[in-house]
């Protein structure tokens, strides 16, 4: 029990750690902000594949990829739907045009990456509750790793549309406390998170993977960072590859 403790303090921690980094370096220039941005991006996109969706296949059985292929439309359907909500709740052109849509794409963002991290404790916590502690501490090491940037672009992302540093440090610190419960649940409800975890796991993937490309990379190729954007995804993206080969 003790080392399940201090998995989720160590995956939640990390996106606080990430967050109390962005504080530090969060006067910088447009162009750093759409690398940070940009390497999140190719972060999330390997952490999805890798993390979420292949296992959600492996998980799943022969038919697994099914269940797969289904999770991860209905995930990105999920934030779809919640865009257009929030999009019923204001108009984003009602808060300055182009100022209103980035407030609203920052919204967006946070949000999936607070419900991406649910299913992702759930994972972290699904190894130990089945013993399997190898397969917990890889998964938890890889995930606080991907959770340190996540946290900093996080409350970059708030400081952005001009919210106060010490309301944008505790969203982002929320947005770990999201996969600390997430590891409890893994753990304490193992019987039924793995009948459904194939499903939460594509659910999760297809939360990230609509992010990504309806919000993330469109955001930086806005202007004329959009090349060398494109070079720090890969860097992100191969980042996680390494990560996940040598841990």
């Amino acid at each position: 029990m003790k080392i399940v403790i201090l998995t989720a303090l160590l995956v939640g921690g990390a996106t606080v750690f990430g967050a109390a980094l962005g504080l530090i370096f969060r006067r910088t220039s447009e162009r750093f902000n759409d690398a940070a941005l940009s390497v999140a991006a190719g972060v999330m996109l390997a952490a999805a594949m890798i993390g979420l969706i292949l296992p959600s296949i492996e998980y799943g059985g022969r038919f697994g990829v099914f269940v797969t292929v289904f999770g991860i439309f209905v995930g990105a359907l999920c934030v779809n739907l919640f865009d257009l909500l929030l999009r019923r709740a204001y108009k984003p052109q009602s808060l300055g045009g182009a100022d209103g849509e980035r407030v609203h794409g920052v919204f967006l963002f946070v949000a999936a990456i607070a419900m991406h991290n649910l299913p992702e404790g759930i994972a972290s916590g699904v190894g130990f509750g089945t013993d399997d502690v190898g397969a917990g501490i890889l998964i938890a090491t890889a995930i606080a790793l991907q959770n340190i940037p996540e946290g900093m672009i996080v409350l970059l992302a708030m400081l952005g549309i001009n919210m106060r540093p010490e309301r944008a440090f505790l969203v982002a610190a929320l947005t770990g406390v999201v996969e600390v419960i997430g590891t409890f649940l893994g753990y304490f409800a193992v019987s039924i998170s793995t009948a459904v975890l194939p499903f939460v796991l594509a659910f999760a993937g297809g939360n990230m993977l609509y992010v990504i490309a309806d919000e993330m990379i469109p955001e930086v190729h806005s202007d004329e960072n959009g090349h060398s954007a494109a070079y720090f995804i890969l860097a992100g993206f191969c980042l996680m590859l390494l990560i996940n080969q040598f841990l």
